[in-house]
């Protein structure tokens, strides 16, 4: 067993990686395990086991004297099996999960296995499985069992059963690495991507940029008549793709990026990098495309918030802005007129009052030299206190009935009006 064991630990190094003395170290801590099930080890006893590198002979050591009372061929046999196929076990995870690892961010391919709830599991070429979630499948996309699939590895997870291969056919860099691997010129470093936005099953839209002069950037991505991204739409099954031409120039490259619409004026706000983009009536529809779709992924390829209007638009606009500005003008020149006004009118009322005073009971039309008198004996001096006074007031005063009265006040406050 001995031989045997050595030539085994050996060969799973030369075939799996794994290194001799991480086996080693495996079968010695489970035969020390397996040791104390048949002898009786105290508490305060020290107990270890060596397994010799170069004989394979396997020695237990108590209080480090040897123990020579144990049959290790049988243990040995069956733990060494265990161990060994412990450690494959964890060996092949961590290939897998070094080797997906080392693949994040690519397009890798498989097959489909089955489905999951919503989920579709994936045969990496027989290697691992691969999960692609219910939310990273494309609405439009449907797949059937045993069907070729290639996806954008999102994530790969360490878990108790294995590493977790996380797909995505909803990426935006799915798209992105399929020109990479479709157009040379891209590949080759000469085209370059400067970004990309997203709806998957609707529509795509990707900015590229030349560094040769005389390579056409947009032209070199649609290929000869339109095969290299003809491939990429089948890939994504019939999704729409956009090539805008980036330009440094962010008018330039808003008008490329809400192609087909044509654009008539556009208004900066770098601070806010924010932009009013006017067009014709007839390409309002166009701008903003289908549900918001293509200002939405024109605004997500620049970083800019894009708001569409059209001319008629702009102009209601204005004449409300000016409509609101004159309202609002007229208001304020009111309010001031009102505030020059009251102490106009307090001072002409105030004015008033005291003439009235000076009119004298006399000049009161329908008051002779009696009642005169009876008027100034209750006090009542000039036409404003009869004017001030109430019809009671008058009518407490002795040959003043109550029709004398109102006549009085009538009279009274024409005069101090």
């Amino acid at each position: 067993m001995s031989q045997e064991l050595l030539a085994i630990v050996e060969q799973i190094e030369r075939e799996k990686g794994i290194k001799k003395e991480v086996l080693f170290e495996a079968i010695e801590s489970a035969l020390l395990s397996a040791t104390r099930k048949v002898i009786d080890v105290k508490p305060d006893e020290e107990l270890k086991v060596e397994l010799d590198r170069n004989n394979g002979k396997i020695r237990a050591f108590r209080n480090n004297e040897e123990v020579t009372s144990i049959d290790f061929g049988r243990i040995a046999a069956s733990t060494a099996r265990q161990v060994i196929i412990q450690k494959l076990r964890e060996a092949e995870k961590d290939v897998v999960f070094n080797e997906f690892q080392s693949k994040v961010g690519e397009i890798i391919s498989g097959t489909v296995y089955r489905f999951e709830k919503g989920n579709i599991v994936v045969d990496l070429l027989g290697k691992a499985e691969g999960l692609l979630p219910k939310r990273e499948q494309s609405p439009k996309e449907e797949f059937k069992q045993g069907q070729r699939i290639r996806a954008y590895l999102l994530e790969v997870k360490k878990d108790v059963k294995g590493p977790q291969i996380i797909l995505s056919r909803t990426h935006p860099n799915l798209v992105k690495k399929l020109f990479e691997l479709e157009v040379p010129e891209i590949y080759e470093g000469i085209v370059e991507i400067k970004a990309i936005s997203r709806q998957a099953g609707e529509r795509t839209k990707i900015s590229v940029w030349s560094k040769n002069e005389k390579v056409d950037s947009v032209g070199a991505c649609v290929g000869m008549r339109g095969n290299r991204v003809r491939n990429i739409v089948t890939e994504v099954q019939g999704e729409k793709i956009d090539i805008v031409p980036f330009n440094e120039d962010i008018r330039e490259y808003i008008k490329n990026s809400l192609s087909p619409a044509q654009v008539s004026e556009i208004k900066l706000n770098k601070e806010k990098m924010k932009a009013e983009v006017i067009v014709e009536n007839d390409q309002l529809s166009l701008a903003i495309g289908k549900h918001g779709q293509n200002v939405r992924l024109a605004s997500k390829l620049l970083g800019w918030e894009l708001d569409i209007r059209t001319k008629a638009m702009v102009a209601e606009e204005t004449l409300k802005q000016e409509v609101a500005k004159a309202q609002a003008e007229q208001e304020a020149a009111a309010e001031a007129e009102k505030k020059e006004e009251k102490p106009v009118k307090a001072a002409k009322k105030e004015k008033k009052k005291k003439a009235a005073e000076k009119v004298p009971l006399k000049d009161l039309p329908g008051v002779g030299e009696k009642t005169l008198e009876l008027i100034r004996a209750a006090g009542i001096k000039t036409v404003a206190d009869i004017a001030g006074a109430t019809v009671k007031d008058l009518t407490n005063i002795k040959g003043i009935g109550e029709k004398k009265a109102e006549k009085l006040i009538e009279e009274a406050k024409k005069l101090t009006a």
